[in-house]
């Protein structure tokens, strides 16, 4: 999160009752929209983090079905998954450079994450089905 990381923490602090009472459809203050923002990063976290539990599950099944030798589909998903998340981090921050040290840094941020994890979700939902198109 970066040096904003922080301030924000302590902006939006005082309402944790905030964050509860933001009415998206109708954010208006840059507070309202950052915090809006991060509750949709956060959603889409918990959706990807759903779906990476049955995608791994997938991969060790398929594992199962070989030798240990011959063996590898869970390891190739889990270390996809950090260069992933270490991709999605770098680039959200890289795109956020356009509003660097404003008010609007955290909300670009937390934007790009949510789309890139969406997208990375529909990504390892086909992986569990087995569809690679």
């Amino acid at each position: 999160m970066g040096q904003w990381g922080a301030g924000l923490g302590l902006l939006l602090m005082p309402g944790m009752a905030l964050a509860q009472e933001l009415d998206c459809g109708n954010a208006i203050s840059q507070v309202e929209m950052t915090g809006c923002a991060e509750r949709d990063l956060d959603a889409a976290d918990a959706g990807l983090n759903a779906q990476y539990r049955k995608t791994r599950a997938a991969m060790r099944a398929m594992d199962a079905e070989f030798d240990k030798e011959q063996q590898g589909a869970e390891a190739a998903l889990v270390k996809a998954q950090r260069a992933w998340i270490d991709y999605r981090d770098g680039h959200c921050d890289a795109y956020a450079f356009q509003a660097h040290l404003g008010s609007m840094e955290p909300m670009l941020i937390y934007g790009c994450r949510a789309e890139l994890t969406r997208a990375r979700t529909k990504e390892l939902k086909l992986l569990e089905e087995g569809d690679q198109n």
